[in-house]
Order: structure tokens, then sequence, then C-alpha cells
């Protein structure tokens, strides 16, 4: 156990190995999860704009038309 200090005495197995996300040490998202999560939301943004661009789209094509 190198490099704990002297955590190594005062947390337990599962805080120096990341137990639960809301434990007081270690948890929370792994890098991994981070960024599956980042670019879940980078997609749902982007098809947002989309979604956005072609109802403008539309509404110019109907004003041309009339």
């Amino acid at each position: 156990m190198l490099g704990v200090g002297g955590a190594r005495r005062n947390l337990g197995r599962k805080a120096l190995r990341g137990g639960p996300a809301n434990g007081r040490v270690g948890g929370g998202l792994d890098p991994q999860a981070q960024k599956r999560e980042l670019l879940r939301k980078l997609q749902e943004k982007r098809q947002e704009g989309r979604a956005a661009e072609s109802r403008s789209e539309e509404g110019r094509r109907a004003g041309e038309s009339s």
C-alpha cells in the first residue's frame, strides 16, 4: 500500500479502492463513465440543434412557396 500515507490506518479497504459514489473518499464516476456521460450529453445537444435547424428550414421553405 505505497502512496497512501496515513490514510491506510484511517480508511477502510473499500474507501481506498473507490467505494460507493456517496462515500467520503474515492467513489464517483470512473473516467470511462464520465466520458460516456459527456458524449451522451454532446450527442443530445447536437440532435436538438439539428431538429431546430430543420424546423427553421421548413419554415423558410413554406414562406417562399406562398
